[in-house]
């Protein structure tokens, strides 16, 4: 048996991992599935924030801007506001205001990053423009076309820098899988050759964006979720503690597989939120 499968349940719970100064949770698959809450969230957001420990929420998912985000949560009985949540979106926004300020953009992308961009100071071009963009940025994008992908394409073959907002390529949905926005940076990768600067987990600049929102440095946080390739990946990159969640992508027995695969190990694994729950009250009692 691996050390890390002896990290599995509160009762083995590693003696290195110190109580959190905050936590910052990925949503889908970690807290619910879609629009079904996993068991647990509620009762384990309300309690962390009764006893005044901070709660960030941080996602991959472009489309919503934090209100939406947070409303969805507080629907499923979760406590959240908007000051919370960190999207990939705000971080694109961040980073394209300090690497490209005053950039005009051609963005494929939903709601939550148009506003972001605006809201960053970054001209968002219309479609029909003729003007030259000096950067594109791609998210995920339910009316994505031929033609907005021509368009992304001519910008970035006449100098554009290209920002995507997550790499993830699948999603997710009540329907079953569906393309995501990594899905849609490959078709402009694949015609132009070039590569994005990737923003979302497992890139840790995303992380980063969080932990300076939440005023923190990576030691003092843990990271919560439930996929290797994503969620511990970044926490990893970032310098973060973290614990794998077995309520999404993994299963008690093939976690440790998925991990090594994914060269991701986390700090400790919960079957479910309640063991959470429990491992980080005794952590915090032990200190």
């Amino acid at each position: 048996m691996s050390e890390w499968k002896r990290t599995i349940g509160v009762g083995n719970r590693p003696s290195h991992l110190r109580f959190p100064r905050a936590l910052l949770f990925d949503l889908d698959g970690t807290l619910y599935r879609g629009k079904q809450r996993i068991p647990g969230a509620d009762r384990l957001i309300r309690s962390l924030q009764e006893r005044g420990v901070p709660c960030w929420f941080v996602t991959n998912n472009s489309s919503r801007t934090p209100d939406e985000v947070s409303d969805h949560l507080l629907a499923m009985g979760i406590p959240a506001t908007p000051r919370q949540v960190v999207t990939s979106s705000l971080a694109a926004a961040d980073y394209a205001q300090r690497r490209h300020p005053g950039a005009s953009a051609y963005v494929i992308g939903e709601t939550g990053l148009h506003q972001a961009l605006a809201e960053a100071g970054i001209r968002v071009l219309p479609d029909g423009e003729e003007a030259a963009a000096s950067l594109v940025v791609v998210g995920i994008d339910r009316n994505f076309t031929y033609g907005k992908l021509a368009i992304a394409v001519r910008h970035m073959l006449n100098g554009a820098a290209y920002l995507l907002t997550n790499p993830d390529k699948l999603l997710p949905s009540d329907g079953g899988l569906q393309p995501g926005a990594g899905t849609l940076g490959a078709a402009l990768t694949a015609a132009t050759g070039i590569e994005p600067a990737v923003i979302g987990k497992p890139s840790a600049i995303l992380m980063d964006f969080a932990l300076e929102r939440a005023g923190l440095l990576p030691e003092e946080v843990w990271v919560i979720g439930d996929n290797p390739y994503t969620d511990i990946a970044a926490a990893r990159a970032a310098g973060c503690a973290s614990v794998l969640t077995l309520t999404g992508l993994c299963t008690a027995e093939d976690w440790e597989q998925q991990c090594r695969g994914a060269q991701a190990m986390p700090d400790a694994v919960c079957v479910d939120l309640d063991e959470l729950d429990i491992m980080l009250r005794t952590t915090e009692s032990d200190q």
